[in-house]
C-alpha cells in the first residue's frame, strides 16, 4: 500500500497544476513533462504591437518573462466593462507590481480609446499600479490578436471575421512562455477568486 501510495504521489508531482489550452474550445490537456509541453502545445499568444495609456510602446518582448491576463474592454462601455474592471482590480491588488506578472485590457474601440482618454479613464477608476496596461492601437490588430491568440470571444470555439465588433466577458490567464493556462468570467467574482488562485498556481510552477 505504501509502495501505491508514493506511486501515486509521483505521478501527481508531475502533473501541472493548471491544464494547457491549444484551441479556441479551450479543451484542457494535461501534460506532465516539458518535452510533452513542447510537442504537443503549439499555440502561443502572437506578436503585437501597441500603445499604453502612458503613451508607452508595449509588445510581445513585454510578456515574454511574465505571466499575464488579458481582457478586452472599451472606456465608454455603460454596463460589464465596469464590472470587470472591479473584478481585475482585485487581481490587480493581489499581485501590485510584481515584476513577473501584468494585466493587459486591450481596447475593442480603439479609435476612440486613445491614449489620453485611457489615462483619463485609469485614473478615473483609480488604477495606479506599474503592471496595468491600456492598450490601443490599430482594431483590427487587436480583434485579430484577440480572436487568434487568445481565443477571446463570447462562444468559445465560435471565430468571427475581424470586421465583426468584439465584445467578450472572458479573462485569458498566460504563462511565461504565451501558452493559455485558464479562461475565467470576468463578471463573476467566484471565477475572479479563482483566477486569483491560479495566478498564484503558476508563479509558484515557473
Amino acid at each position: 500500500m505504501g509502495i501505491l501510495l508514493i506511486f501515486f504521489a509521483g505521478c501527481q508531482e508531475e502533473r501541472p497544476q493548471l491544464p494547457y489550452y491549444n484551441e479556441a474550445d479551450f479543451t484542457p490537456h494535461f501534460i506532465g513533462d516539458r518535452q510533452g509541453i513542447e510537442e504537443k502545445i503549439t499555440h502561443q499568444i502572437g506578436d503585437f504591437s501597441f500603445t499604453n495609456q502612458h503613451g508607452e510602446h508595449i509588445d510581445q518582448s513585454y510578456i515574454s518573462d511574465r505571466i499575464h491576463i488579458a481582457n478586452f474592454i472599451f472606456t465608454s462601455c455603460p454596463s460589464i466593462c465596469p464590472v470587470m474592471t472591479q473584478h481585475v482590480k482585485e487581481v490587480e491588488e493581489a499581485y501590485a507590481n510584481r515584476e513577473d506578472f501584468a494585466i493587459l485590457s486591450y481596447s475593442v474601440t480603439p479609435w476612440i480609446d486613445d491614449v489620453e482618454r485611457l489615462a483619463t479613464y485609469t485614473k478615473n477608476q483609480d488604477i495606479l499600479s506599474n503592471n496595468w496596461h491600456f492598450l490601443t492601437g490599430n482594431k483590427g490588430e487587436i480583434y485579430e490578436l484577440a480572436r487568434t491568440s487568445y481565443f477571446a470571444e463570447e462562444d468559445i470555439g465560435f471565430t468571427k471575421d475581424s470586421t465583426e465588433f468584439l465584445h467578450t466577458e472572458h479573462i485569458i490567464l498566460v504563462d511565461k512562455s504565451q501558452r493559455i493556462r485558464g479562461i475565467y468570467n470576468g463578471s463573476l467574482q467566484l471565477e475572479i477568486k479563482q483566477l486569483i488562485k491560479d495566478v498564484e498556481s503558476l508563479l509558484q510552477e515557473s
